[in-house]
């Protein structure tokens, strides 16, 4: 009997975040949330991927400063990127002598930072954790599409990938967000090769966790406040509630998404944002500060990743995707 749902008896909890964002970002709803608005996608640095990798260190310790702690109150960082061998992550924490682990889920990196610093949490091997991730529209760019200096124009189908981090504090005791249960997902793949189609490819894993989710745990969608999914912007968001229509589960009334969020699909973003950050600091901004000032009792982010290398799309294959979906409670 296939049961991929975790429940954390000990609840731990979000005790504090921190978050940054780039100048596009920030004129949209976000900026008003987020602890660091940047005029400067470079953040003073001299490549995008030295900025990435700062701004990733900059929230992990903002998260410590926040709850009032220090670096070596923390126990463990659960962290991740989208760049080759996540090297933000891992340059990020060499600046910190804490113990590391470096997770992959592509955009859906946040949702499993959470999953897996809860269960070392609620298995009482840690006490405090920080789970973090981040991305960079440039440096993603260079990374899995065409360099900006190129100037290859974008199609209709296409998100823009969030430029900025988010971190969170998780802690065995204290005041915060409840994590109590996690949905792991499973690699599901359409056959969808568009690597700018990200919310086509995408959809189906969040489909597949989000009913999964329901099943095992007995709730409905009317159990929440919201259903949040990571990055399937517009598109992506349509293609999802179809295809958990079609298995009889309507989540319509509640279900909003972080790439559509973040630019409220403005001018030239197209469909949306996307990239390990585009949750990040949806979730670590705007959703904690709602989450804390009652506006919403509980949530089901649902991150999601498109698990695709240069390599394989060059080598003509289809996108694998992922999706881990995290309860939060008020």
């Amino acid at each position: 009997m296939e049961h991929r749902t975790i429940t954390f008896g000990h609840r731990p909890r979000i005790i504090a975040t921190s978050t940054i964002a780039g100048p596009k970002e920030c004129r949209g709803i976000i900026g008003r949330y987020v602890e660091i608005a940047l005029s400067d996608d470079m953040y003073g640095e001299s490549t995008f991927e030295k900025a990435e990798c700062k701004m990733l260190t900059t929230v992990i310790d903002g998260a410590i400063q926040n709850a009032g702690l220090g670096r070596a109150d923390v126990d463990l960082i659960v962290s991740g990127d989208l760049l080759n061998q996540i090297i933000s992550a891992s340059f990020a924490a060499r600046e910190f002598s804490v113990p590391f682990l470096g997770v992959y889920g592509a955009c859906s990196t946040m949702a499993e930072a959470l999953a897996v610093s809860a269960a070392f949490i609620d298995g009482g091997y840690c006490k405090r954790v920080i789970a973090a991730t981040g991305s960079h529209f440039a440096s993603a760019e260079r990374q899995y599409r065409y360099p900006l200096e190129l100037g290859t124009t974008r199609p209709p189908q296409s998100q823009w990938t969030v430029t900025g981090a988010g971190s969170a504090l998780i802690s065995d005791k204290g005041d915060g967000i409840a994590i109590a249960s996690a949905t792991l997902g499973r690699v599901v793949d359409f056959g969808i090769t568009d690597v700018n189609n990200m919310g086509a490819a995408m959809a189906p894993a969040a489909a597949d966790t989000i009913l999964a989710h329901f099943r095992e745990t007995g709730e409905d969608p009317d159990s929440y406040d919201l259903i949040v999914t990571g990055d399937l912007g517009a598109l992506g968001s349509r293609i999802l509630k179809d295809l958990t229509w079609e298995k009889g589960l309507d989540i319509s009334r509640k279900h909003v998404d972080c790439g559509e969020i973040i630019y409220n699909v403005i001018e030239d973003e197209f469909q949306g944002g996307s990239g390990a950050g585009c949750s990040a600091v949806v979730l670590n901004s705007y959703l904690w500060s709602k989450m804390m000032g009652g506006s919403f009792r509980k949530i089901l982010f649902v991150a999601t990743g498109a698990l695709l290398s240069p390599v394989s799309s060059g080598q003509g294959e289809s996108i694998p995707c992922i999706a881990h979906a995290v309860t939060l409670i008020r």
